[in-house]
């Protein structure tokens, strides 16, 4: 992409955007919101013409891009959605098995042309990736956090919002592409299915460029940065914590040639102003011409900062914030958080984690009061006055202005405090007569942060609050938490934000809630020490598991009675069986090996006779092993 620009009418969006993505580059985009990322895609994409400059692609390059709509047209299932872009291989695969059923009823009178399209079809299918989409689409699945087999019945229709979203974005993994467009890809996931993304992303092949506000991700994913900033944008090699060097370095250089830029210009406009009617005016009007000529530095471009705000509480309150005993929440045929017992003390920034769909949400609106606990108690203390950041933000007043939802709150406020207010959440001039309905998400989370710290509440619940926030944003609000004098039940998937805020964790593990007490950073230490405990358990308990099967056998083996005989020609017949299981079995894995060689496919019908001939043994090998597993289950019930 080079010297591209983007306007809309005497709107400039972007401009001078110039950069090269390698075959390989992991790329993450950063910038403000509505500063012009997603434009950035279309134009990747060609949905979207440059006003000026021009990118280059490399010829037949194929990209997979998210589909926002998330329609999956033609999809029943969650399996077919994800494999939506395999339709034609899978045409391709039900093509080719029907032709396999035909060329066994044919027998000896196979037409040649036949013979001829079979082999070409099964050269094409092994070319698309005919032999391993199916694993494929199944890890992907696993790894978003479904169940692949259940993903074959599971219907299209019974997926929430959530769901739909990361059925998208396993589509869009699956798709075969060269380039992976990622726009803000996870949003819609809970920690481990992020960070299964993020090693997944590590380890494909594809070349990526993704947007994203989550710092964690960047910085566990991303080999150049590209920041979008005052319309103009900057690139940087490494991730997103070593662009934060970076830029701090480049703005401090180019400040610093600003600096003696001035001087320079300071000096020779005083010399030019003393010698320009005196005997050295010669000179002075040379350092003028020059002077005029000299290309001035620009300050470093700046967008429009981030929000200023304070949540301060009216009062300290008590110690014990929120008091849970024995508390069991339920939804209809589901039992989400089971005797939970903890107590809420001042000072705590405890973050509640857990897979989408355990009952986050569900336990704050129980807390809360706002739904009825299956059984135990909940209570807030009488001297704690809560403000709610919903995740779906639906307390908003969307039917009224900006303006009036603060005049809600401060009826005795002046325009100008109004304004004011607003405007340190980054909404100016008219923009506080707008309708809160016709705000973007990002807007609408400002606008409800806005309103919080008018209620002094001293506990902040807070579901979700960074999912519509660019980093600056973020990082505003992390500053706020960090001065904050009181209390915070946190709810979130970013990583980064809850390692800076996060002092205590309410884990979910099942419909159980533990409370560890330590920071997130702890928690994520703790999780990764008991996990790789248990695989090591695992792993001696397997070992522990064949060394006694091998002594039971063993001890059978040298057992003495009436019917040795007798078991030993059973034992005998099993072990036969068995051997000619795994006869026909290595059988099998050879005729699939002949016919995925690519080298079997040269187009002559001699080749497609060959493949002909090694489909129609593998059939009989298959029924043979079948055979042959039934006959060795038979023998060891008897043994």
């Amino acid at each position: 992409m080079s010297g591209v620009g983007i306007s809309f009418g005497a709107t400039e969006l972007l401009k001078n955007i110039t950069f090269t993505v390698a075959d390989g580059d992991r790329w993450g985009i950063i910038g403000r919101n509505g500063a012009g990322k997603s434009s950035l895609f279309k134009i990747i994409t060609a949905d979207l013409m440059p006003t000026v400059g021009g990118l280059a692609r490399r010829p037949g390059l194929r990209h997979a891009l998210l589909d926002q709509h998330r329609a999956f047209e033609g999809a029943t299932t969650v399996w077919e959605a994800a494999a939506a872009a395999w339709r034609e291989v899978i045409a391709l695969e039900k093509s080719i098995a029907d032709q396999a059923v035909q060329l066994g009823e044919l027998g000896e009178n196979i037409p040649d042309d036949f013979l001829e399209r079979f082999g070409r079809d099964q050269e094409r299918f092994a070319d698309l990736g005919g032999y391993v989409y199916h694993a494929r689409v199944d890890a992907v699945l696993q790894g978003l956090g479904f169940d692949a087999e259940d993903s074959k019945t599971r219907l299209v229709s019974s997926l929430s919002g959530g769901e739909r979203g990361r059925v998208g974005l396993a589509a869009q993994l699956i798709a075969p592409a060269d380039l992976l467009l990622l726009d803000e890809p996870t949003n819609h996931l809970d920690l481990d299915t992020t960070t299964w993304l993020q090693d997944w992303l590590r380890e494909c092949n594809e070349t990526i460029i993704v947007i994203s506000h989550d710092r964690a991700f960047l910085d566990a994913v991303c080999s150049h940065i590209l920041h979008i900033e005052g319309r103009s944008c900057e690139s940087y090699k490494g991730n997103y914590s070593q662009f934060v060097v970076q830029r701090a370095e480049r703005r401090l250089t180019r400040e610093r040639e600003m600096e003696r830029q001035r001087a320079f210009v300071k000096k020779e406009e005083e010399y030019i102003r003393r010698n320009l009617a005196g005997v050295n005016s010669f000179q002075a009007k040379g350092k003028r011409k020059r002077l005029e000529r000299l290309p001035r530095l620009t300050p470093p471009p700046g967008d429009p900062a981030a929000m200023n705000l304070r949540f301060e509480p009216a009062e300290r309150g008590g110690d014990q914030v929120i008091a849970i005993k024995h508390l069991t929440v339920e939804v209809p045929g589901r039992v989400l958080i089971d005797d939970f017992t903890a107590v809420l003390r001042r000072n705590d920034f405890v973050a509640l984690v857990g897979p989408n769909g355990a009952g986050k949400s569900s336990l704050i609106s129980t807390i809360l009061g706002d739904r009825r606990a299956a059984s135990g108690e909940s209570r807030v203390g009488g001297s704690i006055t809560p403000a709610w950041f919903r995740q779906d933000l639906a307390d908003l007043p969307l039917n009224k202005s900006l303006m009036d939802a603060i005049l809600d709150q401060r009826p005795l406020w002046s325009r100008g405090s109004v304004q004011n207010h607003l405007g340190a959440f980054g909404f100016s001039g008219d923009e506080v007569f707008r309708e809160i309905k016709t705000l973007s998400g990002g807007e609408r989370a400002r606008m409800a942060l806005a309103l919080i710290c008018l209620s002094h509440a001293n506990l902040l619940v807070l579901d979700e609050p960074t999912n519509h926030l660019d980093v600056e944003n973020i990082e505003a609000l992390e500053d706020a938490l960090e001065e904050f004098e009181g209390t915070v039940l946190l709810v979130s998937h970013d990583r980064a934000f809850l390692r800076e805020i996060a002092t205590r964790v309410w884990a979910f593990e099942g419909n159980k809630l533990t409370d560890f007490d330590g920071s997130f950073v702890e928690w994520e230490t703790s999780k990764a020490d008991r996990a790789a405990v248990q695989a090591r358990a695992e792993a001696a308990e397997a070992e522990a598991r064949k060394a006694k099967d091998k002594q039971k056998a063993k001890k059978n083996t040298a057992t003495q009675d009436d019917d040795h005989a007798e078991k030993r020609a059973r034992k005998r017949a099993s072990e036969d069986a068995e051997n000619a299981a795994a006869r026909w079995e290595q059988r099998v894995t050879e005729l699939e090996a002949q016919l995925a060689d690519p080298d079997l496919y040269d187009g002559s019908s001699e080749a497609a006779k060959r493949a002909a001939s090694l489909d129609q043994e593998l059939a009989k090998a298959r029924r043979a092993l079948d055979d042959a597993l039934a006959a060795w289950a038979e023998s060891s019930e008897k043994r």
